[in-house]
């Protein structure tokens, strides 16, 4: 499966790759990076993590793309769409600290988004996320993400559930 390259004025948006090893490991063995995401793991639950994500393209036909800054061709995390055995499809995302409060995570949900719906042709896209996970709600309010539910998930959790409206510039 060919998996497209998404651009975006600041960013690209690329297929995950063995390149991407170093972030994926500076992330997730980060406690405090990866505290909603699972972490701390070790340097081989990362790489297993990579692994998932670029498998998903090929399983499902979507997944989550590296994100990386056109500037310096830095991967500084991730963006796309995930669906775990038994969860509903989202829109997920990380960045490594060094790249957050830049407009970085908006920007590139946006160009996800717009492809999920443009190219898809999905009906709809949604995230959720831990109650605690304020600063994802936050970014879910700042794509004009609205609560339509409270779900009961495999984990056990319960969560809101926000539907994601089409990005309306280009």
């Amino acid at each position: 499966m060919l998996i497209p390259t998404l651009e975006t004025d600041r960013l690209r948006l690329v297929p995950p790759t063995s390149a991407c090893e170093a972030a994926y490991e500076a992330f997730y063995t980060d406690a405090s990076a990866s505290q909603h995401y699972g972490g701390p793991l070790s340097a081989g639950q990362a790489w297993a993590r990579l692994a998932t994500d670029l498998g998903s393209w090929h399983l499902q036909g979507f997944g989550v793309w590296a994100v990386e800054l056109k500037e310096d061709q830095a991967i500084v995390g991730t963006c796309g769409f995930w669906q775990g055995k038994g969860w509903p499809r989202e829109l997920t995302w990380w960045l490594l600290p060094a790249a957050r409060s830049k407009g970085v995570a908006v920007e590139a949900s946006c160009a996800a988004i717009r492809h999920a719906y443009q190219v898809f042709g999905w009906q709809e896209v949604q995230t959720y996320m831990n109650d605690s996970n304020t600063v994802a709600r936050g970014l879910a309010a700042r794509l004009g993400g609205q609560v339509i539910g409270r779900r009961l998930f495999p984990d056990g959790l319960e969560r809101d559930v926000f539907r994601l409206p089409p990005p309306t510039a280009a």
